[in-house]
């Protein structure tokens, strides 16, 4: 087959928000917010400047509370120095001519007690803790024994999406993308082999779903439901999350987040930076029970992108860490340009170098 790698930049209509091209920019968590109180400041607006040529850009995942962190040094949207932080970069974005959306996360399980308030442990859906490590004031560490909230709790947790929706929105965001992926806690909640729960919250598939759709249906409240994503990850085994059965549970639930009328759903096919066939997964009939936009992402190369939106099996890319050594990917990926390598040492913490100093096409 021919490709047309027109249909890549092509002007694309979601929701309400017109995107020059097909292009998304995803999530990237860089480890770089203030240190003390975790607010996005100067050097974070000219990050996201620099790479305001994608389509869309969504922000690194950045926690909901103090709960929901998981690393150090992530950027918060619960206190007014973040908002603060945050008006800085959307206002950076803006300016350039981009559109972004922030990423409500918590992390769950996959936390330590040196970053929780109080240093008391993580919560998770049941106390089981994962076999997975996090990252510190001292380097990598193993994750922390969570304990179980009760359904109290739950709906607290709720509330702090919301508000934090809110806070986003207060931000100058153009939406919001909800962190349902990569064993955060929404997919822990949704996973039988991370939530043992006996109550509403655990079981079956209808229960195991409702946290996140409580989590939807509250931020829907705050925005317009043409202005809030999600991101699911149905076969990535990231942060030792598993399903006895992810075909069923994800069927189930883009079906009911498609009643909502989402903007978009944001899918991880395959293993989170890894294979894109670890487990059998049929992601086309998951893009054909949802009415809303389909954002692709997971080791696509510019063909495989192109293929993607000419063929119909999804209406936008994202690319993640080719953003990170390229701020100005959109145009590399239109004249094919080579790409630049990334600087490993300097994917986490730091400052300028291996985060904003990476040179344009035009500088080199």
């Amino acid at each position: 087959m021919s490709l047309n790698a027109s249909a890549l930049f092509a002007p694309f209509k979601l929701g309400d928000l017109s995107l020059p091209n097909r292009i998304v920019m995803a999530p990237l968590t860089r480890n770089r917010a203030r240190h003390g109180d975790d607010a996005p400041r100067e050097l974070n607006a000219l990050y996201y400047r620099q790479r305001a040529s994608a389509g869309l850009l969504i922000s690194e995942a950045s926690q909901i509370s103090q709960q929901g962190q998981g690393y150090i040094w992530t950027p918060g949207c619960y206190s007014e120095a973040q908002v603060e932080g945050w008006r800085k970069v959307t206002g950076s974005v803006h300016q350039a001519g981009g559109r972004i959306f922030l990423q409500l996360w918590h992390v769950g399980r996959v936390s330590h007690v040196s970053l929780q308030p109080n240093g008391g442990p993580p919560v998770a859906p049941s106390a089981i803790r994962a076999k997975t490590k996090t990252f510190i004031e001292g380097g990598f560490a193993e994750v922390s024994e969570p304990r179980a909230p009760n359904a109290d709790e739950i709906g607290e947790i709720v509330t702090d999406y919301a508000r934090a929706a809110e806070n986003a929105k207060r931000a100058g965001f153009d939406g919001v993308e909800i962190h349902a992926a990569n064993g955060y806690l929404i997919d822990q909640f949704l996973r039988d082999g991370s939530n043992k729960r006996a109550d509403s919250y655990g079981g079956g598939i209808e229960n195991r779903t409702r946290f996140a759709l409580e989590v939807v249906d509250a931020i829907a409240k705050v925005w317009s439901k043409s202005r809030v994503g999600i991101r699911l990850a149905p076969v990535s085994p990231a942060n030792d999350i598993q399903d006895s059965n992810p075909t069923a549970l994800f069927g189930y639930l883009v079906e009911r987040l498609d009643e909502r009328g989402l903007a978009y759903i944001h899918v991880i096919e395959g293993a989170t930076q890894g294979a894109r066939d670890n487990y059998p997964f049929d992601f086309l009939a998951l893009r054909n029970s949802f009415r809303g936009a389909y954002i692709a992402n997971n080791g696509y190369s510019r063909d495989m992108a192109i293929e993607a939106v000419e063929s119909g099996a999804a209406d936008l890319v994202a690319f993640g860490r080719p953003f990170i050594a390229n701020p100005d990917l959109v145009e590399r990926l239109r004249v094919e340009a080579p790409l630049a390598e990334i600087d490993r040492a300097t994917l986490y913490g730091g400052g300028e170098h291996g985060y904003t100093d990476y040179p344009a096409m035009a500088e080199t």
